[in-house]
């Protein structure tokens, strides 16, 4: 089955293959690293599109919350049809990103349930986070360092990795006290023991093969690799067109008629029709 075919929602798909040609897809247009995607989506959410936490505003694949997923798709929300999204939000004084229309807002933050989307914003804050701990780093960023950022922040990345690099036996919780405190079972054994920069990094990077492995990462393709030769590469604007053309097969469904003439739309959609 192509990955058209696959993420417009037709009979033969599952929510399972989408969500993991939805990464492919993300992992294909930003050059991330397709094993930490799909490893950090199962971490986050079990690979549910519209996972919720309890104890925060954390939604969707990648379990963004509200601040997150406004910084980034104002960043990069222009870049895959969402130039709507991305000029309605504004940053405030205190560094705050907001929108000012309520509904609005909200549509924008119910994008975190559609897979494309989330994936692909997960992917380019990946990237974003990778070209700084290069930079800082002065090499190059592994999969597991990208979690750290998830983790840490990307300062707090950069500080833990630096150190890593130079002291990988020293004891973490003395530089992140406040982490270490809130993470407790990440910093310290059962004994009770800190565990060393090493350790840690270590665990989250056998956290994330394992799961990876759990969806039987191994045998997934890409979700383009099996596309005929000489077929359509992947763009952003295809993110919006294979968007529209399951509102329009929906519409024959359910009897609503989107008029998909524009990429809001096709996308403002998606809270109303549902999967």
């Amino acid at each position: 089955m192509s990955v058209f075919a696959d993420i417009a929602g037709t009979g033969a798909a599952t929510t399972g293959n989408r969500v993991t040609n939805a990464i492919a897809m993300a992992s294909r247009r930003t050059g991330v690293d397709f094993a930490y995607l799909l490893g950090q989506a199962k971490i986050e959410s079990s690979l549910n599109p519209t996972a919720r936490a309890t104890t925060s505003s954390a939604t969707g694949l990648y379990q963004f919350v509200d601040q997150s997923w406004l910084a980034v798709i104002d960043q990069h929300g222009s870049e895959y049809g969402l130039g709507w999204a991305a000029d309605a939000i504004s940053r405030g004084s205190n560094g705050r990103y907001y929108v000012a229309d309520p509904d609005l807002r909200q549509q924008i933050l119910d994008l975190r349930k559609h897979p494309e989307t989330a994936s692909v914003m997960a992917a380019e804050h990946a990237a974003d986070n990778k070209a700084t701990l290069e930079q800082r780093l002065g090499r190059e960023a592994e999969p597991v360092d990208l979690y750290m950022a998830h983790f840490l922040g990307v300062g707090g990345a950069s500080r833990f990795l630096s150190m890593n690099d130079r002291a990988p036996n020293a004891a973490a919780a003395a530089m992140f006290p406040a982490a270490a405190r809130a993470n407790r079972s990440i910093f310290y054994d059962k004994q009770g023991n800190a565990r060393s920069f090493a350790e840690i990094r270590d665990r989250f990077a056998a956290k994330l093969q394992k799961g990876f492995d759990s969806v039987g990462g191994g045998a997934i393709q890409y979700a383009d690799a099996s596309l005929p030769a000489g077929a359509k590469a992947v763009q952003p604007a295809d993110y919006v067109r294979i968007e529209t053309q399951r509102l329009a097969s929906a519409a024959d469904v359910t009897g609503i008629r989107p008029q998909p003439q524009t990429a809001r739309l096709a996308y403002l959609m998606l809270a109303t029709l549902g999967r």
